[in-house]
Order: C-alpha cells, then sequence, then structure tokens
C-alpha cells in the first residue's frame, strides 16, 4: 500500500522559504515543526506496516498531526 507523504514540505510548498526561516528564527515554530513529523512519521509507520493498533489511538495521532499542522500554516502565513 503506498502512503502519502505529509511532511510540511510536501503538503506547502509554496511557503518552502519561510518554513526555513521560521524554523531557523522562531523556537516555538521549529518545536512544534519538529512534534509534527514525529507524529506524522508514527502516522506513516502504522499506515506502512499494519501494526494492530486501536482505531482510537490512530485517530488520536492523525488528530495531533492535524492540530500541529493547522498551527505551524497559521504561523507561516501571519
Amino acid at each position: 500500500m503506498s502512503v502519502d507523504h505529509h511532511d510540511l514540505i510536501h503538503e506547502l510548498p509554496e511557503h518552502r522559504e519561510k518554513i526555513h526561516a521560521l524554523k531557523l528564527d522562531n523556537a516555538h515554530f521549529a518545536r512544534l515543526f519538529d512534534e509534527y513529523h514525529v507524529v506524522t512519521k508514527e502516522v506513516e509507520h502504522l499506515e506502512n506496516t499494519g501494526v494492530p493498533v486501536s482505531d482510537v489511538i490512530f485517530e488520536e495521532k492523525k488528530k495531533k498531526r492535524a492540530q500541529l499542522k493547522d498551527q505551524l500554516y497559521t504561523m507561516i502565513v501571519a
């Protein structure tokens, strides 16, 4: 099964330069960016390997990823 990658650069390629600048200049953004990618890797790992996990846990991870992405996007377009 092919899984779409949800790293922030693939999700928001038009904001590549702004993302890079924020990672360097904004510690809060950098922390959220790192957390987003950790959660994304966890979700993609679960999708790729078919490791048994409850739907509740899987959905919580996906919701967390969406919340982080929303926060990051808000900072990017501000």
